[in-house]
This record gives C-alpha cells, structure tokens and sequence, in this order.
C-alpha cells in the first residue's frame, strides 16, 4: 500500500539548505496499522506529508496504492488522495460555515456519489453524534469536532488514512474515546492506517513504531501491546 525508497527531503533558503529527513526506507501492507513517533523536530509530520502526496521528496520514491507520486502532477496527485486517501489532523480543520452533516457530506459531494446524506448521517450515528448533526463545528467541543472529522476521513472508504497527532488537542478522556474509534472504524473498514504522535500509549495500539530521530529512521519495531 506505501513504499518509500531512499526518500531525503530538504529545504532550501537562500544559501542555506537543512535537511529534513534522511534516506527513509520502510513499507506498508494493506490493512497494516503503524505509528512515526520521535521528538519534536524529527520530521513525522514532513515524512505523513510526503506519504499522503502533499509534497514531493527532494530525493527517493514514494509509491503510494501502487502508483508513483513522484512521476504525477500536482493535480494527480490530488486525484489520487481523493480516491485512496483519508486525513485525520490534529486541529480538525473542520469548515466553520457547515453543520457537522455537511463537514461529513463534503468528500462524497466531491466525486459526486449518490446517497451521501444517508451515509453521512449513518456514520454520524456511529461514532456518537446523531443528536449533533446540525451543529457548527464552533457549538462542539474538541472531542465532539475531532469525530466529526473521523466520520469524515471514513465516509469515502480510503484505502489508507493517515493522521497527524489526533489526540493532541484533546483531554485525555476524550482521547481515550477517540483513540477507540479511530482503530475501531479502522478494523471495521480494513482500513490501512499510518499515525504520527509523541504520545508512546497511542503508538502501542498500532501494530508496528517507526522511530525517527534527526531526521533518520533509527528504529522500525513490532508493537508489544497492538493484538
């Protein structure tokens, strides 16, 4: 579902280069579940960036459902995430101006698929917010926004989703509840999932850790606790 091969990623500012990440190597198969974990600064979130497509690396391939990012335009690229991808972010990014319902509609309405309110709605109900469809994200609380985001990063079915940090923001009760949907949504769509968190109890429930540190892959790990 995911290869990178000898991916290095730097930028360049004037005369000045840094580079981020360096000669990155690993795979996922479909239905894998697995966590980038490392301090701040080691790149998780420039490496998920580079995965999912948002940018291209400086150096090495990315393979992504069997097609390689590096060859397509930006525009196929985001064809391409628009078929395959779901996205989970840390601060939602929910559209202020539509209710729940509609945040949740707005990735079906865009391949033009039939049925979406049924879907949305139904989806809704599964992660516990039939009784808030109709609520601006500004009317929910985190935990209430951050499902409304699962529901629709799952709406379209991906074949692989990828979130970055999605319980930073949240209490940890709330990420607790979170945390359980999301890899309960995951199971039940057989979903591939690949996750960046700082937080090492989360990354357990996934079936494999990534360390990164420096911007170098330094551990690839089978979870301990993920069943």
């Amino acid at each position: 579902m995911l290869l990178v091969e000898k991916v290095t990623k730097t930028f360049t500012s004037g005369s000045r280069s840094l580079t981020v990440l360096d000669n990155i190597n690993f795979s996922v198969e479909g239905g894998e579940t697995i966590s980038i974990v490392g301090p701040s600064g080691s790149g998780k979130t420039t490496l998920l960036g580079l995965c999912a497509g948002l940018d291209i690396p400086s150096e090495g391939i990315i393979t992504l459902a069997g097609v390689k990012l590096n060859s397509l335009s930006e525009d196929d690229r985001a064809y391409l995430r628009n078929q395959e991808v779901g996205f989970i972010f840390q601060n939602f990014q929910l559209l202020p101006t539509l209710t729940a319902l509609e945040n949740v509609s707005v990735p079906l309405e865009l391949r033009g698929d039939r049925n979406v309110i049924t879907q949305a709605k139904d989806l809704l109900h599964r992660v516990g917010l039939g009784d808030r469809m109709d609520h601006y994200p500004s009317q929910l609380s985190g935990g209430e926004q951050q499902r409304v985001s699962l529901a629709r990063a799952f709406i379209t079915k991906p074949s692989i989703l990828f979130a970055d940090e999605p319980t930073g923001n949240l209490d940890e009760e709330t990420a607790d509840k979170v945390t359980r949907l999301i890899f309960e949504l995951n199971e039940e769509q057989g979903t591939t999932l690949v996750l960046v968190t700082h937080n090492l109890e989360l990354a357990s429930h996934t079936q494999r850790i990534l360390m990164l540190k420096g911007g170098k892959l330094v551990k690839d790990t089978t979870s301990q606790l993920a069943s």
